[in-house]
């Protein structure tokens, strides 16, 4: 692809990204599925304006990478420990739950291959923090009982699913399922996790050291981009996904994180906030990328929407969806209204769903028209439980 079509391309996913974003924002969506239906509206579903090319894939990627970065940098993980035995209690059966509930779905029912059914089961199991925190920040319950086991909970399914995410990877990417491999990936995960994380906070305390002496500006950007690219290699080569990096150096650099028994080279919170304002810019740029080339992604056009296949497929996957996430609350100790809310939180996908719809994807895992159902149900996921939560809490909300 030459330089003149790649900067048209560009101008044409960050234009559309941001206006469908701000029309999804103003009709009390999720920005990211404005972002989603800019791919479709300008790729190969409808006007065929852009052509997803390897330049643009890139992008993608590292759109993904830095995506993974920000949820790590936003995980508060003394928050996590504070909500005790409740938030594991949702996490651990709201990850299970739909995860073997997506699989027996697609494998005993729908017939399809081993590998395939994982990948539905694993996507299945995300759980979008930034959607479900937005929800519940907008309703004023982020600080109430079942805002915190919610909050818990949702951190808990990130590390989980990067934890799975990892192990699918390894599967696409190794030809087929091996316990060998799995419990080398998990070996290499703790490894990874257990060096990069003093590394970065040991890096970090060095650039926030000679920030104030560069003569010249943008030092922080400069280099913790450097450390993200530096840790999404290092995943790679040990044998995981390149956004476990980013999500590594993202909870690594998060104010709110530490290491047990002290030995952690604390970062300044002031340095953390330098670092989250200054990087939030250049994830504002390339993570619209990744979900509009989502979008680009998809060809409905040679989607067969005649069959029953794909609508028996969709509506089948989003009730054991619901049902996954709602039925891990029953271990809880609450009115029957909490755990419907807190159930009712953990079901919008989001994002992290679509980053292992888009791995089953790019892997050649996943159909057309498997691809197109999970995004369906992805996006039904994401759209509906907001409303039906602000409605729960304006008819029951003295109940709380």
């Amino acid at each position: 692809m030459d330089t003149h079509s790649i900067l048209f391309f560009l101008l044409l996913i960050l234009i559309s990204a941001r206006l469908f974003a701000e029309i999804a924002v103003r009709l009390q969506l999720p920005a990211v599925m404005g972002e989603l239906l800019a791919g479709i509206v300008i790729g190969p579903s409808l006007l065929g304006w852009v052509t997803p090319g390897d330049t643009i894939l890139l992008l993608a990627e590292i759109g993904i990478i830095l995506l993974l970065f920000e949820v790590g940098l936003e995980t508060d993980v003394e928050n996590l420990l504070s909500t005790g035995l409740k938030s594991v209690i949702v996490a651990v059966g709201g990850f299970v739950l739909p995860f073997l509930l997506g699989f027996g779905l697609s494998y005993l029912v729908f017939h399809m291959e081993l590998l395939v059914s994982l990948f539905i089961g694993g996507t299945m199991t995300a759980t979008s923090i930034g959607i479900t925190v937005r929800v519940m920040s907008d309703l004023g319950r982020q600080s109430s009982v079942e805002g915190q086991v919610i909050l818990g909970a949702a951190l808990l399914d990130d590390v989980f699913g990067v934890i799975l995410l990892a192990i699918l990877y390894e599967f696409a990417t190794g030809g087929g399922i091996n316990v060998l491999n799995i419990s080398r990936v998990v070996i290499f995960i703790v490894i990874f996790f257990a060096v990069a994380t003093p590394s970065a906070k040991l890096l970090s305390s060095i650039i926030n050291r000679y920030e104030h002496s560069s003569k010249i500006p943008g030092l922080i950007p400069t280099t913790i981009i450097s450390l993200v690219f530096l840790f999404a290699w290092l995943a790679e080569a040990v044998g995981a996904p390149q956004l476990l990096g980013g999500f590594a150096a993202g909870l690594a650099l998060s104010r709110r994180f530490f290491l047990p028994f002290g030995l952690a080279i604390r970062t300044e919170p002031d340095f953390a906030h330098r670092v989250e304002m200054q990087m939030r810019p250049v994830s504002y740029l390339f993570t619209p990328i990744f979900f509009v080339t989502v979008g680009l992604s998809m060809n409905l056009r040679e989607v067969n929407w005649h069959s029953s296949f794909i609508w028996i497929f969709s509506l089948s996957l989003l009730l054991v969806s619901v049902l996954g996430k709602t039925l891990a609350t029953l271990g809880l100790r609450e009115t029957w209204l909490k755990r419907l809310v807190i159930g009712s939180a953990m079901i919008p996908r989001g994002e992290v769903g679509l980053i292992f719809a888009e791995l089953g994807r790019s892997s050649g895992i996943f159909s057309n028209e498997i691809y197109a159902g999970i995004i369906i149900v992805i996006a039904l996921t994401t759209l509906l439980p907001p409303f039906f939560l602000k409605w729960i809490y304006a008819r029951y909300g003295k109940y709380f």
